[in-house]
């Protein structure tokens, strides 16, 4: 399989909620809530990087959508890495994090292995560690 991931949707419980958090307190851009006339059919897009956008979709409309039935939600079970070029913008990236709403479970640290990073969730518990790696350059 050649790598084509354009998408990443985190399953939500309030899409208003989650739009808020993620345009207006982590500064995403988005043309906002879109597919509001079909039923299963809201979903807010955010673009991250060039070729992959974020998507909030409510929870139940993804099982429905997959014919899967809806389970209670696990933080753990993966988490979105947001990779940073300096010790200083993790700081400012999880101080944003928090000012918009998310829990902090991790505060920013220095690692075992010679990085730096810290753990949020957002309003729906989907779990994000902001990171530097001083072995990855981060290009623009």
């Amino acid at each position: 399989m050649k790598p084509r991931i354009t998408v990443i949707t985190l399953g939500v419980d309030d899409l208003e909620r989650s739009l808020q958090f993620y345009r207006d307190g982590m500064g995403l851009l988005t043309e906002g809530i879109i597919g509001k006339e079909f039923e299963h059919g809201a979903v807010a897009f955010f673009d991250l990087q060039a070729g992959l956008r974020l998507a909030i979709w409510k929870r139940k409309d993804i099982a429905h959508d997959t014919k899967l039935i809806q389970t209670g939600p696990s933080p753990t079970e993966f988490t979105i890495g947001h990779n940073v070029g300096s010790k200083d913008e993790v700081d400012k990236v999880m101080e944003q994090a928090k000012k918009a709403g998310a829990t902090i479970t991790v505060a920013a640290h220095d690692t075992f292995w010679g990085g730096y990073s810290g753990y949020f969730q957002d309003p729906d518990g989907h779990l994000w560690e902001v990171v530097w790696n001083p072995q990855w350059e981060i290009t623009e």
